[in-house]
């Protein structure tokens, strides 16, 4: 087992299940230390399983369920990483919410909810990691490969996804005095069922189509990346890296 992370501690949000629970897991096979954070109930048990398989790779992990759109609770949650797992190290902001609905039938609820999840609890996720994080720490962000595209529909999910591309630039000139980097990591549509619930099976192959290989953006495609830029790839700050297989680019 690879130890180039032996000895660090990662946050990761949205940690229990699909990207995230992926993520958690390779980064402890890695050497980490893990919280893993979640927001509904209903992802409990998920939480508890991915941090049963860390616990079985011979890492500590730390729990810790929230409504990260309050900063109050971000705070808490850094401090849970620090008195239970030591200093932390690495951050992966993976919270987000996907609407895909015209602007002209979308609902003031629905504008402040996709806000408040994709762009407020990244904004002062960034805020409490830049004033909590070690030294020479990582800070990881992802969006969307909708930043890219000129499409319909995902107005709010993209608008509030494109906000953190300029936090992770801001927060990587302030944080980078004490060596810290800040990045963003756009996939692809992912082939989970946070994308499938917003589209028609049309649509789905159509997405295939644009993508090598016909297929969507994996979850292993991904956490490759964040990994990499947690250890050899800290040299890369203050960018959003566009992981798509071709789908689009800008």
């Amino acid at each position: 087992m690879s130890e180039t992370l032996n000895g660090k501690v990662a946050v990761i949000t949205g940690g229990a299940k699909n990207l995230g629970g992926l993520t958690s897991i390779n980064l402890a096979k890695a050497g980490a230390d893990v919280l893993i954070h979640y927001h509904g109930d209903n992802a409990k048990v998920e939480a508890e399983t991915t941090a049963k398989t860390i616990r079985e790779l011979g890492r500590k992990v730390s729990i810790f369920q929230g409504d990260l759109s309050k900063p109050e609770v971000v705070t808490a949650m850094f401090e849970q990483a620090k008195k239970e797992l030591g200093g932390v190290d690495i951050a992966v902001n993976n919270v987000g919410m996907v609407l895909r609905k015209p602007i002209v039938e979308t609902t003031e609820k629905e504008y402040d909810t996709m806000f408040n999840v994709n762009t407020k609890s990244a904004y002062f996720f960034i805020k409490e990691a830049g004033k909590q994080l070690n030294d020479n720490g990582k800070i990881i962000s992802i969006v969307t490969s909708l930043l890219g595209a000129f499409t319909d529909g995902y107005s709010t999910y993209a608008g509030a996804k494109a906000s953190v591309e300029h936090f992770t630039r801001a927060a990587a000139k302030e944080f980078g005095v004490r060596g810290i980097s800040v990045t963003s990591i756009a996939p692809g549509p992912m082939d989970t069922p946070f994308f499938y619930a917003q589209e028609t099976p049309e649509r789905v192959a159509y997405h295939k189509s644009n993508g090598i290989g016909n297929q969507l953006t994996q979850i292993e495609d991904i956490v490759p990346i964040v990994k990499f830029l947690a250890t050899e790839g800290w040299w890369i700050t203050g960018q959003t890296i566009f992981a798509n297989g071709g789908y689009t680019t800008r």
